[in-house]
């Protein structure tokens, strides 16, 4: 269909203000990273309900007009690149919390609800959404649901899977499909919004959510331990795992590289602890004893000294020192500007292989002609480990050997080739080693 004419039925649907053609499309891009880089698009769509969207799907099927779909454009694995040929919609302006459910500790919502936004409104309410990752004041609900994300909390409250309750999404043809249901047992037939989480949009369109809460802990502490040595980075997980309990909320790792690199001249983070070990460890207790939790964590911090599981350990009380700590864990901005170009990784691995696989994979990275930078950090409780690559180009040469490193490495251990980030178009060829 001419472009005129579908974009005349796109006007049928959305007022003008909610469609951007032309100029307008130079001040849009296609990555919260790349601003510089102005979108290619046929035209943006900014529907604000359900129904506009739904509208707006049936006329790109009924046209074979294939469709892109904008979050909060923070993916990692190229699922928002467009071309000139494509319509983009931006689910940005469906951002209304619909409801929230003290009482049954749900919170239902429109899909573009930036994470960090629904973080604070349910903390005012003492309750905690615990999806948590570095992107959530940027990312949308919407988009965490259709790439399934994890993040720092995952091995004690899982995916974002396992938060979800409910959905609406818009099919393909335009059909709407809806299920805000807020109940934890229903076993009344195929629990269809499985399908649509982690879909990356294949299937559908996600619109509206309904997400479990769970009550505020009433206190939060932060560790940074060292180690030269992986076994104690599992020794000290497994201890912690024991004493702490369901307290545990957060166990994450950086290499030496990384941490240098999060502590350096380029960056405002202290150096609590000496930047010569291997291993740095970041532990989360939060837990509801004002009187006895630091007491408790701390004495489990010093004993893990005393047996040298550890070989040193701050722990950070007040919010300025946790923000401080956690900033060093999940600015990773900071590793992705060293060089003009770089690659990025989200791998699982079975817990106890990931000293030996990552050692192996940074050493035939350092091999490989055009690495300048090898950054690996990541969810060790949990397996997924992350890899930001520095190059001094974007070769597709290079691009392909690095991806062979990282992902034959990943296969040999029966790993996956994406923990949390997706497929998008940047994975799609690999899928075979999945």
């Amino acid at each position: 269909m001419p472009i005129n004419s579908i974009i005349s039925l796109f006007k049928e649907v959305l007022d003008n203000s909610s469609i951007l053609l032309g100029e307008d499309l130079k001040s849009r891009f296609y990555h919260i990273w790349k601003t510089d880089i102005s979108l290619e698009s046929l035209c943006l769509l900014l529907p604000r309900s359900s129904e506009e969207v739904s509208a707006v799907v049936k006329i790109c099927n009924d046209n074979n007009q294939e469709i892109v779909i904008h979050g909060g454009l923070t993916n990692l694995v190229g699922s928002t690149i467009s071309t000139k040929t494509q319509v983009v919609v931006s689910l940005e302006k469906m951002n209304k919390i619909i409801e929230i459910d003290e009482k049954g500790k749900t919170i239902t919502c429109e899909s573009g609800v930036i994470i960090e936004d629904i973080i604070n409104v349910v903390k005012d309410k003492d309750l905690l959404l615990p999806l948590n990752f570095g992107a959530r004041g940027s990312a949308q609900i919407g988009g965490a649901v259709s790439t399934n994300a994890g993040g720092l909390r995952v091995f004690k409250y899982g995916m974002t899977r396992n938060l979800v309750l409910g959905i609406e999404a818009v099919l393909p043809d335009g059909t709407v499909i809806s299920s805000l249901k807020k109940l934890m047992k229903d076993n009344s037939g195929y629990d269809l919004k499985q399908l649509f989480i982690g879909s990356e949009g294949t299937l559908g369109i996600v619109t509206k959510v309904v997400l479990r809460l769970y009550r505020l802990p009433k206190t939060r502490f932060t560790s940074l331990a060292v180690t030269n040595n992986y076994q104690n980075v599992l020794n000290l997980l497994k201890i912690m795992e024991d004493r702490v309990s369901s307290n545990l909320t957060g166990y994450e790792l950086l290499w030496n590289d990384t941490y240098k690199q999060m502590v350096g001249d380029k960056t405002l983070y202290n150096k609590y602890l000496p930047d010569n070990y291997k291993y740095y460890v970041f532990i989360e207790y939060m837990g509801g004893d004002f009187e006895n939790d630091y007491t408790h964590f701390e004495s489990i911090i010093l004993d893990c000294i005393d047996r040298r599981v550890i070989d040193d350990a701050v722990i950070g009380k007040d919010d300025k020192e946790q923000v401080n700590i956690w900033g060093i864990r999940e600015d990773v901005a900071v590793l992705a500007d060293e060089r003009d170009f770089d690659q990025q990784f989200d791998i699982s691995i079975p817990v106890p292989l990931i000293g030996e696989v990552i050692d192996k994979i940074s050493l035939e990275l350092k091999d490989c002609k055009g690495v300048k930078t090898i950054f690996p950090f990541g969810h060790v409780a949990d397996g997924n480990i992350h890899f930001i690559i520095g190059k001094d180009s974007d070769d597709e040469d290079l691009k392909s050997k690095i991806n062979d490193i990282i992902y034959n490495n990943t296969q040999l251990v029966n790993g996956s080739i994406s923990a949390e980030h997706g497929i998008g178009l940047d994975k799609k060829k690999y899928l075979i080693k999945r």
